[in-house]
């Protein structure tokens, strides 16, 4: 597709009637944030005029280096197909400035771009396709979210059991009408869980992507008088919410991980960027699950990968390598859940995926069996490691591991590391519903 220029958004904005632009863009931990303005003040966003205050945003700045510049990326306008059409409202994604004209190091999209830079260094593009699951939920008379599921449907169910196929359903129009290609759409495992899977593409754009997916996703939900969530794990005993990202780097208009020469089809680069992944998998968890219950999730039982090893074959290990070849030689990571921020989590697993390649980091054997169905004992024999099975752990791994915290920058590994301890120490200090139903009788 060609890039759009400031130009063309502006004659876009006169020729559909655009009223209201809003100028988003995400916090260190993904959250979106948007400043409005009227299609009037357009000219003075695309001259990258428009300041806003930095310390505002969690994350971002003290109060005192607080002046901060939008600056729209033009490629990124799109229409809100559910707005009106008269004075209709746009978006446009903005990359962070400091006043002095540098990129701000603590906006992740800076972060993912500087990933990138180094990747272009050694000839490679990184393309991503994600699949995101969530769940929808009912809302009670207050219109506040409930855990109550809309249906009792499971893996690819149809109506009339999936009563959530009707909102799904707008949810996939409306992400076409802003020019996603929705690959396919089902119902999930759980109840009231679904999944929407989107063509890949190159990662800048796919993080874009999952920005506004969520936001779509959550917008077309509350239309339909349902609450949409993509919290890891929001009800006990049952599957949670993954994210699988499905990774390839291309290098001189091919696949570089694939190889016709090998007896699996995959090239050296893919073998040392799986090598690299694996090297870095504890480290790349705090950011690709980044809340204390990303941990409920990844545990043995509901499908989550919690083992550190590689296969073509099965789905138990954390990478998988899907079967297709060609340019659709791929590398599949399963552990990121849909709170993380894409921006990071790119950014990371690129980094250690190149850290892989550069250090020519082989992996293990692949391990083709069921790891569900192995004792400790033989996976240790094996080498297998697991992830960390708390936050608290899996910052531990990131605080020693320099490849990671560079990818990340001083700026955004510091505030991150500050705000999820204190996330932590709140939640351990509470005392939670379970400890009570277990204890206050019984002692």
């Amino acid at each position: 597709m060609p890039k759009l220029t400031a130009a063309d958004v502006k004659a876009l904005c006169k020729e559909r009637d655009v009223k209201f632009v809003r100028l988003q863009f995400t916090d260190i931990f993904g959250v979106l944030k948007n400043v409005a303005i009227t299609v009037e003040q357009l000219d003075k966003a695309l001259n990258n005029e428009l300041m806003f205050d930095g310390s505002s945003i969690e994350g971002f700045v003290r109060i005192e280096e607080s002046d901060m510049y939008l600056r729209p990326d033009p490629n990124t306008f799109q229409i809100f197909p559910w707005k009106p059409r008269e004075g209709a409202t746009a978006r446009l994604i903005c990359d962070i400035y400091n006043s002095d004209g540098t990129p701000f190091i603590g906006d992740p999209r800076y972060v993912l771009r500087r990933a990138l830079a180094e990747a272009e260094e050694m000839g490679y593009t990184m393309n991503v396709g994600p699949e995101a699951e969530f769940f929808l939920f009912h809302v009670d008379s207050d219109g506040k979210p409930t855990t109550i599921t809309h249906d009792r449907a499971g893996y690819f169910d149809m109506t009339p059991v999936d009563l959530g196929e009707d909102a799904r359903r707008d949810m996939v129009l409306m992400l076409e009408d802003m020019g996603f290609e929705v690959e396919a759409s089902h119902h999930e495992v759980a109840p009231g869980q679904h999944e929407i899977d989107f063509k890949y593409s190159d990662a800048l754009d796919v993080a874009d992507k999952i920005v506004t997916f969520k936001f779509v996703v959550r917008t077309i939900a509350q239309r339909h008088g349902l609450h949409a969530t993509f919290m890891p794990k929001p009800v006990f005993g049952i599957n949670g919410s993954g994210m699988h990202m499905n990774m390839s780097l291309m290098k001189n208009g091919e696949n570089a991980f694939y190889d016709p020469s090998t007896d699996s089809k995959l090239s050296e680069t893919a073998m040392y960027y799986i090598g690299g992944l694996i090297k870095h998998a504890r480290a790349i968890t705090a950011i690709t699950n980044p809340q204390v219950n990303s941990y409920k999730r990844l545990v043995a039982g509901y499908e989550a990968p919690v083992y550190i090893a590689w296969s073509a074959r099965n789905r138990s290990p954390l990478i998988r390598i899907p079967a297709k070849r060609g340019m659709s030689t791929r590398v599949e990571l399963r552990s990121p859940d849909p709170s993380c921020n894409p921006y990071l989590a790119l950014a990371v697993c690129l980094r250690a995926g190149l850290d892989g390649i550069k250090n020519k980091i082989a992996p293990p054997p692949s391990c083709d069996q069921n790891i569900y169905e192995m004792t400790e004992e033989e996976r240790r024999e094996q080498g297998i490691a697991c992830l960390p099975e708390n936050l608290r752990e899996a910052m531990e791994e990131l605080a020693k591991d320099p490849v990671i915290k560079d990818a990340l920058g001083p700026h955004v590994y510091n505030r991150f590391m500050e705000a999820k301890r204190i996330e932590w120490d709140r939640y351990r200090m509470q005392v939670h519903p379970w400890e009570l139903e277990e204890y206050l009788t019984k002692f």
